[in-house]
């Protein structure tokens, strides 16, 4: 198994980031909130972002600190939630991770939550067909 994030896995399109935010559904556990939209499967099966306000928390390295445990936290978990789910399905999906808190969280929660928002995901994928991108593109 691998368990690198290859660099084409993040999510960097700006129309991409629009639809996620603008027509996505949103789970949360504190301090994540996880914006997610299914889509049908392409080259990736899912492509994330990592978002840390820089309202909530000040300071550059916290901000850092954070970005670093919350990608670690969903490098580990991805595989054993997500992937395997998703390859029974032809589903993809596009998932925006923000930080909520105004302080910084342990590892060991972020862990935890994100193992829960990931399996939340999982369990939509498989109970909803994809939003075909297509259909949007050519009715806005």
């Amino acid at each position: 198994m691998d368990f690198k994030l290859h660099k084409d896995e993040k999510l960097c399109s700006r129309t991409a980031v629009n639809r996620l935010f603008e027509g996505g559904q949103s789970l949360m556990a504190f301090p994540l909130r996880a914006a997610y939209r299914l889509r049908p499967r392409g080259e990736h099966p899912v492509q994330f972002l990592i978002s840390i306000p820089k309202k909530r928390i000040r300071r550059a390295v916290d901000r850092v600190t954070l970005r670093r445990r919350t990608r670690e936290a969903y490098r580990l978990t991805r595989h054993e939630l997500l992937l395997d789910e998703l390859s029974q399905t032809d589903c993809g999906v596009d998932i925006a991770f923000v930080y909520l808190d105004k302080g910084l969280a342990p590892y060991s929660v972020i862990h935890e939550k994100m193992t829960s928002l990931l399996t939340r995901i999982a369990q939509a994928a498989i109970a909803q067909p994809p939003t075909d991108t297509r259909d949007d593109e050519q009715h806005p």
